[in-house]
């Protein structure tokens, strides 16, 4: 394998199902929907957190493999045996992968929090024992905002930290409205861009998401677009 560096790109994604794991050790390849990553796939390491389709395994990362391409492709190519699926034309990156590694102790989720795709760094993943070593301050605290949005029925973006689409330095939330693109930063920002202040304070929560809500309205409202979901 090649060697890694503290801050190596980790892109932790989720497997639903027994053959999509099985996809990952013996085909070396793992699907994105483009929807879900517009920008491209910038990460060195994909790792995979595994639902409770795995039973004993369910709510922990015990699997990761170094990234070595991307390309786009329909789902119907990726997966020609489910061709009659409602998303077959949608297309999705597929990360074509080494071999898979064990990630050991695994990372573990006890607290059962919602995992979609998350961004660290390879120290950060190395060093993790649970979900929540993952995530910096400012991750972890623009996670709980998008969640809050999400609850309030609303589309965000997330922008990790430890991505290189936040070429700012900071976690960022963008909701695109009718009249532009809401954008909330960690990071230092200038006119028009919504300061988060990191903290695990119940009050920080709210205040963020409310002045977020706030600017949304100003906004227009957001626009009617979903992520879709995996399948």
């Amino acid at each position: 394998m090649d060697s890694e560096h503290p801050e190596d790109r980790v892109l932790v994604g989720v497997i639903n199902r027994k053959r999509d794991l099985e996809k990952t050790q013996h085909e070396h390849w793992y699907r994105v929907p483009q929807g879900q990553a517009a920008k491209g796939i910038d990460a060195e390491y994909i790792a995979f957190y595994l639902s409770r389709a795995f039973k004993a395994l369910n709510g922990g990362i015990h699997y990761y493999a170094r990234h070595t391409g991307t390309e786009l492709a329909r789902r119907r190519d990726l997966l020609p045996g489910e061709a009659s699926h409602p998303r077959a034309d949608a297309v999705y990156h597929k990360l074509q992968l080494g071999e898979l590694q064990r990630k050991d102790p695994p990372v573990l989720n006890p607290t059962r929090r919602p995992v979609s795709f998350i961004y660290t760094t390879w120290d950060r993943f190395k060093a993790a024992r649970v979900l929540a070593d993952l995530y910096s301050e400012a991750d972890e605290f623009v996670d709980r905002v998008f969640y809050a949005l999400e609850d309030a029925g609303i589309a965000a973006e997330r922008l990790w930290q430890a991505s290189r689409a936040s070429d700012d330095g900071g976690a960022q939330i963008r909701v695109a409205c009718e009249q532009g693109t809401v954008i909330a930063s960690t990071a230092p920002q200038a006119e028009h861009v919504i300061p988060l202040v990191a903290s695990d304070s119940p009050q920080a929560l709210r205040r963020s998401v409310a002045t977020i809500l706030q600017a949304i309205q100003d906004y227009g409202g957001p626009l009617p677009i979903r992520v879709p979901i995996e399948g």
